[in-house]
Formats: structure tokens, C-alpha cells, sequence
């Protein structure tokens, strides 16, 4: 029974996996670029997530034919797919200011950064 339900539901071990890592590194990470890598790790676990509970056993694509039975609704695939093309610009926004920032300041630690603002 419990070795049953370990192998049934690895793709949620997984998205809980991912998205510990992803939190706990933006948030324990001094560091601008390793925030953008925990955000991304965090924003796949969350795209593993929708994919898992868009899946159904027995499921077909979703086209109109005679004897259609459970068929899987490509409406989950279609937000993850435009999810993956904001995070992606996300990313490349966020590396963009972190270049701007390591070119004007000198250094990508918060700590170092909150001390140089005030000053």
C-alpha cells in the first residue's frame, strides 16, 4: 500500500522537491543570480505541477471523433506553454539588471548592495 502510493505519486514528490529548493534558494541567497536561479527551480516545480494534474489515465487528444471517451484538456498545456515564455522573459529581464547592477556597483551580494544604496 505505502510503496504503492511512493511510486504513483513520484511527479508530486517531485514538484514539492522543486519548489522547497526554488523557495529556499531565493530567499537564503545573497546572491542576485543564484535569486534567479531559485526562481526559475520555483517556477518549474510550479509547471510540473499543472502538467501532473492535467494528465488522466486513459485519456486521448482532444478530437471530435464517433465513440469519443475521456479525452485530456490541452487547456493546462496551453498556460504552461505561455507560462515558460513569460519566465523565460522574466529571466532574461532580471539577468539584464543584474549586468546593469554588477556594471555600476562592483558586486551582486544584497548585503553589499543595501550598504553602497545608502551611502
Amino acid at each position: 500500500m505505502t510503496l504503492d502510493l511512493i511510486t504513483t505519486h513520484y511527479n508530486y514528490y517531485a514538484t514539492v522537491l522543486l519548489l522547497g529548493i526554488g523557495l529556499y534558494t531565493v530567499i537564503e541567497s545573497r546572491n542576485l543570480v543564484k535569486k534567479v536561479i531559485g526562481l526559475n527551480i520555483f517556477q518549474t516545480g510550479i509547471f510540473l505541477f499543472f502538467v501532473t494534474l492535467a494528465f488522466r489515465t486513459g485519456g486521448s487528444p482532444p478530437v471530435i471523433s464517433e465513440g469519443a471517451g475521456p479525452y485530456v484538456s490541452p487547456l493546462p498545456h496551453v498556460l504552461i506553454l505561455t507560462a515558460i515564455v513569460v519566465g523565460v522573459s522574466l529571466t532574461a529581464v532580471a539577468l539584464a539588471l543584474i549586468v546593469r547592477i554588477y556594471s555600476e556597483y562592483g558586486t551582486l551580494n544584497e548585503d553589499n548592495l543595501e550598504r553602497l544604496y545608502h551611502d
